[in-house]
């Protein structure tokens, strides 16, 4: 192992002799760079050679060279690159192959390589690297494309691009990534082609030597691959991905009006192509007299909108589905959140989003989500009516949702419905127990502003008998504080005796209980000890600030400090795990007065 290292410490002796002589670096630096690379290169000639080490001097190397250009621009000396970085970088594309082979399934360390050729202008080596990798990630189709970019736009090679992607697609004949990253190299390279002939042809030169195919200029190559792509993937989203790529060239109106048609005859059947062709009528030109003033301007974007609607029309009465109705409603709602300051504009778009909501709701077509923007809007313009229909029509459509129901109830409740306790009860027999949480604290929250005590303590004791643990816990907490709130220190007491056996027990509903204590004018000692005694029996196992809460209550003004002692030790017995080592160094804080527990 030293007679390799040794070996190579010594092949940098012409770049560090170098180094020294033009004055990049001084003798000392020299040595303390050769003390450094020696300690480096034994790491990666040990027995057991780990990853860290490889990318340390990587990283070590990469420094040196960025020093040398640093210190190259302050003396402005620029010569005798060839010996002094080409060395460090041949160096450094040495180590990361070696790195590269031992660790082969860590695409990172390959994609740094990739990363450090381009930066120090070792273009040569990024085929070779990906190459390499390829070889061993061909199940990854981003290297794929990462390649093949490399390839068009570092090494200006179309033709290795294209031989990637290509074989890229019998890994993945499938991957409409691969197509898409394909059909937009073809153009991109078409483009480039398009504009060298522009410039040959401003500069007068003879064209005869340059071969320039009318098809390939046209992009003809393009469609090729459009057609082999579509011909695979036959989803209208897919061909709607690629028109977008052939919008952004301005020479492919031939073949965006190939996909159009395409689009057209073979996927009507798909909602995303109506939803397309729809919004496609909002690009389209407008009478230029009428923009000069905002009601002009406002006119001519309303009958974009009509136009877009009609083409929405023409999509539900030919695919009546719920994902149509959802793009026909999401454009409506889209548009009617646009800002104007053209009331009449803002009319007409609410009006026709509350006319496809209805329509959609009547065809039992609409989603979930929409109902909330339904109740939202009839809630701005006031339409109790409305509003009440809505809520009621929503519940019913979706009588399993949680969402729906909380948002129904919750409308319901400020128009002022009557007839709540019942919906609260219709609610909570259709929705999954496990879920209803967010129902029972709305009834909790509707019972205690709107009913007697009496009827608001009856909606807590029906809670209490919940089958789920998470709703009976909160419901006790809750019972507690509503007990605190209406009936003062006494109630609470009473409530808390009568549930404190009463499973399943949660701490939250003990330390409540504590706090009340402790907001009396003079708290009684004796109670607190029986909340925490008994807070303790259940979860005193676990939680050491309970126990050092308890220490700290006998040690202010109502306590027994001489009980202290007796429950550290219970604490100590009672601690299991982890919770004893808190236990004591929280305890340590206590008593030096550094550590105050809060309720």
């Amino acid at each position: 192992m030293a007679e390799i290292v040794q070996h190579r410490i010594e092949e940098r002796i012409p770049e560090l002799e170098q180094l020294e002589r033009v004055g990049l670096f001084t003798k000392k630096e020299v040595k303390s760079m050769i003390k450094r690379a020696t300690a480096l290169e034994y790491k990666l000639h040990r027995l057991i050679i780990n990853k860290e080490d490889f990318i340390a001097y990587i990283q070590y190397e990469i420094n040196v060279l960025e020093l040398i250009k640093k210190r190259r621009a302050h003396i402005h000396y620029q010569f005798k690159r060839e010996e002094i970085e080409f060395p460090i970088i041949h160096r450094i594309n040495s180590i990361f192959r070696r790195a590269t082979n031992k660790w082969k399934d860590d695409v990172q360390l390959w994609l740094s390589h990739v990363a450090f050729c381009k930066k120090w202008a070792t273009k040569g080596q990024i085929s070779k690297v990906f190459s390499a990798m390829l070889s061993i990630h061909p199940d990854k189709p981003a290297l794929w494309i990462l390649a093949a970019k490399s390839e068009l736009e570092d090494r200006n090679s179309s033709e290795s691009a294209r031989h990637l992607f290509l074989r890229a697609l019998r890994f993945h004949p499938n991957n409409k990534k691969v197509y898409q990253e394909y059909f937009r190299m073809e153009l991109l390279h078409c483009e480039k082609l398009r504009k060298q002939k522009q410039e040959l042809e401003k500069a007068e030169i003879d064209l005869g030597e340059y071969e320039f195919s009318p098809e390939i200029l046209s992009g003809k190559l393009a469609e090729v691959v459009y057609r082999d792509a579509t011909g695979k993937i036959k989803e209208a989203e897919f061909v709607i991905s690629l028109l977008n790529i052939a919008v952004i060239f301005d020479f492919t109106k031939e073949l965006q009006d190939s996909i159009l048609q395409d689009l057209q005859t073979n996927y009507t059947e798909d909602s995303l192509t109506w939803d397309f062709m729809a919004k496609r009528e909002l690009e389209a030109p407008g009478a230029g007299e009428e923009l000069h003033s905002a009601k002009g301007r406002a006119s001519d974007i309303n009958r974009r909108e009509q136009r877009c609607c009609q083409v929405y029309e023409e999509g539900v009465k030919s695919l009546n589905t719920e994902p149509m109705w959802t793009c026909y409603v999401a454009f409506c709602l889209e548009r009617v959140k646009r800002k104007t300051n053209v009331q009449e504009l803002k009319e007409k778009r609410q009006e026709r989003l509350l006319g496809v909501l209805q329509r959609a709701h009547d065809s039992s077509l609409l989603k979930e989500d929409y109902y909330k923007n339904w109740l939202q809007i009839l809630l701005s313009s006031g339409d109790a009516e409305g509003l009440t229909s809505v809520a009621m029509a929503a519940t019913q459509r979706y009588s399993q949702s949680v969402s729906v129901w909380s948002l129904s109830l919750q409308t319901l409740m400020q128009l002022g419905s009557g007839d709540m306790g019942r919906l609260f009860q219709d609610a909570l027999t259709h929705v999954n127990p496990k879920e209803s949480l967010p129902l029972w604290r709305l009834q909790i929250q509707w019972s205690a502003a709107n009913q007697s005590p009496e009827e608001t303590e009856a909606v807590f004791k029906r809670g209490l008998l919940s089958a789920v643990a998470a709703v009976a816990m909160e419901i006790k907490e809750s019972y507690l504080d509503w007990s605190y709130s209406t009936g003062g220190y006494k109630k609470a007491r009473k409530t808390f005796t009568s549930l404190q056996d009463n499973r399943p027990l949660s701490k939250g509903f003990f330390t409540r209980m504590i706090q009340i204590e402790k907001e009396q004018e003079t708290p009684k000692m004796n109670n607190l000890r029986d909340c925490y005694e008994r807070v303790l029996q259940e979860f005193g196992t676990a939680d050491e600030d309970l126990w050092l809460r308890y220490i700290q209550e006998e040690l202010g003004p109502h306590g027994q400090p001489q009980n202290c002692g007796k429950i550290h030790w219970r604490a100590m017995k009672f601690l299991e795990g982890e919770s004893v080592e808190r236990f004591t160094s929280k305890y340590t804080l206590l008593q030096t007065g550094h550590l105050g527990v809060d309720m």
